[in-house]
């Protein structure tokens, strides 16, 4: 930081009297206060020929050292960050003893960021999502930090100034490499639609799109607006077929399989849906082992239609926002290529670059997006740092806010001094959102275990789980049973008085109570400290010899056919009375609904059910058991057996199956 007042043409005295001008030094955490008005001021400077400091080094160095210095403003931190190093270095003196297997191991199978290491202090993730905020180029501030863990992942969370620099001149390259790419052939691109991805072309790996049973392989191109599909014709591509992003309709993207004449044997395509295609357009990207590549183009797709979405949504209708919203999507789509060139051997995760798929997929990630689109009212579009400010330094052409650029400059101390309000409620739903996403983890770490398990386990858990409603069992037997008359009478009579005084929500609100109380006291027991895990044994499984499993699981098989049967012959006959092919059954049938619908209809539905216990009552007792006469049952099971149910018949071929 001793070269912020070279860089501005200003002493330092002259700088500590304009931060005191906003900002009192009683106020508290002064230093840092200092540094991020100086380095705010320096940035501004920075980004009027971003292109040539980044090429000759000098960008990244310096905004690495506003980092450190954001990170250590004080004199304390930097002895304590000193003498960090210090030990660290003397550990290093220290041998380490390598296992001679992994003495060998070839750097091609190691991932580039260890590689990209030194001497110097390293960042954290604050000050990185700091800068971030400052300038969108390596981070922005809505998935700052989800980048920095995957950027740091090998590194023990920690960046490195070779790894940041080579971040950015990968952004820089790649950012070049999309300006060279061809437009598509037989369209004409709007002033500011820029090319994020192109595949299919003869340096590129192939996409095929199917229709039907045919397959046409072409060059497919992505841009901030639309899909450009061109099929490869004999000598050049034929005019491409457009998929508008942009449209604010019910259309759709999601992953799918294809194969040889439209089988769905391979898992590496995505299919787009809109309700003015007659089908869907299916898109497939060939590749030996995984489905990589198709994560990634479902991913950048997806990223743009949801950017379109979310402008309609929030009515971000000012063409400043819309464009400032464009180009930071367009800047985090970037990154994403910067990093799969870095990480080429395990290629990150998608969705943690982007800003718009990442927050589609988090809890309370509705509310992130919610108090982005609030910040992006705020915005200043002509601010030399701001996304579409940094794109268009970054010989990318900027219709739109070329005009505001100036105003943007002169309004530069009312960001300084109120930029970091506009920004804390922004980073709050994050930080709440980043919260519930790893207590969300957590909970499908332990969901994916048990989705692991066999038939045979998860049957083990669900009778293990199930053993304390066992013993509710017993007790609804002996009351049904009047073992125990006493409890029986009062049970009953409990039931009627509820119904006929229709307190069923009064008895609902005290259960409901008593469920409560249970956790209150579970909780002042501290049971999940002493019940931390649910413990399944299966000892008499294992200990059954294999003839006996074979003839359980049978047994099991035999029972799941049986009762399948007979759900199938129920509803048929069922059918059967509906469509009325048994006449004098279905005339019994309508009799009878016609009946108790005028009984339901006259009489208060409370005495129906009073009616029904008492009934109940009185035949589960010993002088319903003496008077009870079999032969009511016995008719009606004549009854239900004698209805014909409706024929099935089961075709092999397409034509003969009802549409």
């Amino acid at each position: 930081m001793l070269n912020l007042p070279r860089e501005l043409g200003t002493s330092v005295d002259h700088l500590v009297e304009e931060v005191e001008a906003v900002w009192k030094p009683e106020a508290g955490d002064y230093s840092r206060k200092l540094v991020e008005f100086c380095s705010l001021k320096a940035l501004i400077k920075l980004c009027q020929n971003i292109v040539e400091r980044i090429c000759n080094g000098s960008y990244s160095r310096f905004t690495y050292d506003m980092m450190l210095a954001w990170e250590k403003p004080t004199a304390v931190d930097e002895e304590s960050e000193t003498e960090s190093i210090a030990k660290e270095k003397e550990d290093r003196k220290i041998p380490a003893k390598v296992p001679p297997e992994q003495d060998d191991i070839s750097l091609f199978y190691l991932d580039l960021m260890p590689l990209l290491v030194n001497d110097e202090p390293s960042i954290g993730e604050d000050s990185f999502v700091w800068l971030g905020s400052l300038v969108p180029l390596v981070a922005d501030i809505v998935n700052g930090r989800s980048t920095f863990e995957t950027l740091t992942a090998s590194t023990g969370n920690r960046l490195f100034f070779p790894a940041y620099d080579k971040f950015l001149k990968e952004i820089d390259d790649c950012m070049k490499h999309l300006q060279k790419q061809a437009k598509p052939k037989g369209v004409e691109l709007a002033d500011d639609e820029f090319i994020l991805h192109v595949e299919g072309t003869a340096s590129t790996q192939r996409v095929v799109r199917h229709i039907g049973g045919t397959s046409w392989p072409g060059r497919l191109t992505l841009t901030n607006y639309a899909l450009y599909f061109e099929a490869s014709g004999v000598i050049t591509y034929e005019d491409a077929l457009k998929i508008d992003l942009s449209r604010d309709i019910d259309h759709g993207i999601k992953p799918a399989a294809t194969g040889p004449w439209g089988a769905p044997l391979f898992d590496k395509a995505i299919i787009y849906e809109s309700p003015e295609l007659p089908e869907g357009v299916v898109l497939e990207y060939p590749e030996i082992t995984s489905s990589t590549r198709r994560d990634h183009w479902l991913a950048l797709t997806k990223e743009v239609l949801l950017m379109h979405k979310f402008l309609s949504e929030f009515k971000v209708e000012c063409p400043i926002q819309t464009w400032e919203m464009h180009a930071r999507t367009i800047l985090s789509i970037i990154r994403l290529h910067a990093a799969r060139e870095m990480l080429r051997i395990s290629p990150p995760n998608p969705t943690k670059f982007l800003i718009f798929a990442l927050y589609d997929e988090l809890p309370k990630g509705d509310y992130v997006l919610e108090q982005l689109a609030e910040s992006l009212k705020r915005v200043n579009s002509g601010q030399p740092c701001s996304a579409s400010s940094v794109l268009k330094k970054m010989n990318l052409s900027e219709p739109i806010v070329s005009s505001l650029e100036a105003k943007g400059v002169t309004e530069v101390s009312k960001t300084i001094a109120g930029g970091e309000d506009n920004k804390t409620s922004l980073e709050t739903v994050i930080n709440q959102a980043r919260k519930e996403e790893r207590e969300v983890a957590d909970a499908n770490a332990t969901t994916e275990g048990l989705k692991e398990e066999g038939i045979s386990e998860n049957a083990l858990i669900l009778m293990e789980l199930l053993k304390p409603f066992k013993s509710l069992f017993p007790w609804f037997r002996e009351i049904l049973s009047w073992e125990r008359p006493a409890t029986t009478l009062v049970v009953f009579a409990t039931i009627t008085l509820i119904v006929y005084k229709e307190w069923v929500g009064m008895a609902i609100s005290a259960g409901l109570l008593l469920v409560v109380a249970k956790m209150l006291r579970a909780r002042q027991e501290r049971l999940k400290d002493k019940e931390n895990e649910i413990v399944v044994c299966t000892a008499s499984y294992q200990t059954a010899s294999t003839r006996e499993n074979i003839v359980s699981a049978q047994y099991g098989i035999m029972t799941i056919r049986e009762i399948m049967q007979e759900a199938n012959v129920t509803i048929l006959k069922l059918h059967s009375i509906l469509v009325s092919r048994a006449d004098k059954h279905a005339d019994m049938v309508m009799l009878g609904l016609i009946g108790l619908a005028i009984l339901l209809a006259v009489i208060p539905f409370k005495y129906v059910i009073m009616t029904v216990i008492f009934h109940a009552m009185i035949m589960t007792s010993k002088l319903g058991k003496h008077t009870r006469n079999n032969q009511g049952e016995r008719r009606l099971k004549e009854w239900w057996d004698s209805i014909p149910p409706t024929p099935v018949r089961i075709v092999d071929g397409a034509p003969n199956c009802p549409s």
